[in-house]
């Protein structure tokens, strides 16, 4: 066992977790229990009785975010079941309030149909201002989200829009360091999941209205190849990315898409690609090798064929595409501008604070620092801005 889970697990048994709840007001005196408890409680629960909205303004919940999975989907150990997850959604927790000063709860259910998790959500929504869904696997994850957009508070599936705003942040930057011209890259995107999904769509500008950009080309692989219509079994949630995706219907695998194509984006397995299929890529190209814990290429493997800038998921090397820099002023905005939902608009602003966050970007320096304490207020105030500006 390397030093580093070793110092984890005794962490983790020391503490017995990473959060735990605090109280907001005394608690020290007769007069302090009749204020925070019976009788004096009795009032606020009329008040929120005759004022539903007022929940926000007297109770937790306007300050309260959902984090909720089903296990089926954790990080890269797969379908590990709700218990196992727990101390992944504990760790999300800790950072919406250590970054965003949001109080998150992790929840994690056991139930794995559809209908089940979003009854479940369903009937908790009312003590939340916002769900974050996260680690449960496509393509379920998509039906949960689109099924829970009519609650009136913000739902995000993290590891889909999470990762793909960070790589559009971090893909604008690459661009400035390079000198190439955004609307004339070619893509490729190895992983047809939830954040190859996300990532395409965004890319594409789906959604986001006049302020989007969008890239000349994408393309996805999966495992056997390219996307393309009229490939066998690709089922219907494949189908649907091919929508905004590879129109010219090329075909082949991922290192014959690779050639001339001007960007590299992995969500999918380490270790796919060599130094020749970075050689066979356009002048300077960018390599997001997003796998976790091995990315799809070493970067300095990657650095030696060619490689302008490379980022991965990983905070040993510099650029990592960390979700961190997302979700707490994704949800913080949210939840302050009291969005009903979160739209592609706002994701597309969150994009472009944390790339304005690096105003001259480097090579090895184009996304903040994950635990930099003044992205997430960026990131809110764009948020509001666009919520505000819908």
């Amino acid at each position: 066992m390397t030093s580093i889970n070793q110092k984890s697990l005794d962490l983790h048994r020391a503490h017995r977790g990473k959060i735990a709840i605090a109280t907001t007001v005394p608690l020290a005196t007769r007069e302090d229990l009749s204020l925070a408890y019976t009788p004096g409680v009795a009032a606020v629960c009329e008040a929120i009785a005759e004022d539903p909205e007022q929940i926000r303004n007297l109770s937790v919940t306007g300050n309260a975010v959902a984090v909720v999975t089903d296990g089926s989907a954790v990080l890269g150990l797969g379908d590990i079941g709700p218990r196992a997850a727990m101390p992944v959604m504990e760790g999300k927790c800790a950072l919406f309030k250590a970054l965003g000063g949001i109080d998150a709860w992790p929840i994690c259910l056991d139930a794995h149909e559809p209908d089940d998790i979003v009854a479940a959500i369903r009937a908790i929504a009312p003590g939340f201002s916002g769900i974050n869904i996260e680690d449960i696997s496509a393509p379920r994850c998509f039906e949960i989200e689109d099924r829970l957009q009519d609650l009136g508070i913000p739902v995000m599936h993290d590891d889909q829009h999470g990762t793909a705003i960070i790589l559009l942040a971090g893909l604008i930057n690459a661009v400035k360091v390079t000198g190439k011209d955004f609307t004339q890259l070619r893509v490729v995107i190895s992983g047809a999941g939830a954040a190859g999904r996300a990532i395409c769509r965004f890319l594409r500008g789906i959604g986001q209205g006049d302020q989007a950009q969008s890239v000349a080309e994408v393309i996805v692989c999966d495992s056997r190849g390219a996307l393309y219509a009229g490939r066998p079994e690709l089922g219907p949630v494949k189908e649907a990315i091919l929508q905004y995706s590879n129109p010219q219907n090329r075909k082949g695998n991922l290192q014959d898409m690779l050639t001339d194509a001007d960007v590299f984006i992995g969500v999918s397995r380490g270790n796919l690609l060599q130094a020749d299929n970075i050689r066979r890529m356009a002048k300077d190209p960018l390599v997001f090798a997003l796998a976790n814990p091995t990315p799809e290429i070493d970067p300095d493997l990657a650095l030696s064929a060619g490689a302008a800038v490379v980022a991965t998921g990983r905070s040993d090397y510099s650029n990592q595409v960390n979700n961190v820099l997302a979700f707490p002023g994704i949800f913080r905005g949210a939840i302050d501008a009291r969005a009903p939902r979160i739209t592609e608009k706002m994701k597309l602003a969150a994009a472009h604070a944390i790339a304005d966050y690096i105003p001259d970007p480097t090579p090895t320096h184009i996304l903040p620092n994950p635990l930099s304490p003044l992205v997430a207020s960026k990131v809110a105030e764009a948020v509001i801005l666009a919520a505000q500006n819908q």
